[in-house]
């Protein structure tokens, strides 16, 4: 399959460094999750990513276009964050019709199209209902169904599950896999939770501590036994904490 998603030597400075230098390329329909101890990064590289943050150095190209600078860009990104973000006055249906606006496509059109994602992201018969009547779950579910409608190139998630509780966090899980199986997206999902991007991710990336480089990739297609696999990137994830706080020198 051709790489649809080409991360170049990117690196980012705040007042210090965040990212030193990180690459990697995703093949279409890859379903690749972000993983790394806590403020390692891994949000700001998902942001620089969707062109929402300009990197300090290197390049992302999506489709073989970048996806920041001065030049045009033909390719979609849809985001969903931890936030549904959805607006409290607006029906779901009318959420996902408001980012079809800018696509010029008319009413009826636009109706079609957020139904239809509702549905696939099974909200079917919730449409006329406004946020505050649903579950949270339901919402996230919603945020999802938005994110898909502009039928994007790639589906960036950022810990879109982190405030859910543990039930329906895990009905989560499965439903994401599911509308990835249906859709053939390519996805690039950030987590904390290992056991979780060992559930639903073709490919696992493991970020080290503070500035950020990848220490390992893996490629999660049911070779590795599940229970080593989580305790060998747990392991990684305390060596990085550690790491971090400056307990054991450079890897």
């Amino acid at each position: 399959m051709a790489v649809t998603l080409e991360v170049a030597e990117v690196g980012k400075d705040f007042l210090i460094p965040v990212i030193d230098s990180v690459s990697f390329g995703v093949e279409a329909g890859e379903f690749v999750c972000l993983l790394g101890p806590n403020g390692c990064g891994k949000t700001t590289l998902l942001r620089i990513v969707g062109g929402l943050e300009p990197p300090t150095r290197g390049r992302v190209l999506l489709g073989g276009e970048p996806v920041s600078g001065s030049g045009r860009h033909t390719k979609k990104v849809g985001v969903v964050f931890q936030e549904d973000r959805l607006l409290p006055w607006m029906t779901l249906r009318e959420n996902v019709e408001l980012v079809l606006e800018p696509l010029g496509l008319g009413a009826e059109a636009r109706r079609q199209a957020a139904d239809r994602h509702l549905r696939l992201a099974g909200l079917a018969g919730f449409e006329a209902y406004h946020p505050a009547r649903v579950s949270g779950g339901m919402r996230q579910r919603a945020a999802i169904a938005r994110a898909l409608a502009i039928e994007p190139d790639l589906l960036l998630m950022d810990e879109p599950f982190g405030a859910l509780d543990a039930q329906n966090r895990r009905i989560m899980q499965q439903e994401v896999r599911r509308i990835w199986r249906e859709t053939g997206r390519t996805i690039l999902f950030v987590t904390h939770a290992i056991d979780e991007a060992v559930a639903i991710g073709t490919t696992l990336i493991m970020l080290s501590a503070r500035p950020a480089r990848i220490r390992e990739m893996v490629r999660n297609d049911g070779h590795l036994e599940r229970g080593k696999l989580i305790d060998d990137l747990n392991t990684m994830i305390m060596e990085e904490v550690e790491r971090q706080q400056g307990v054991v020198g450079p890897a």
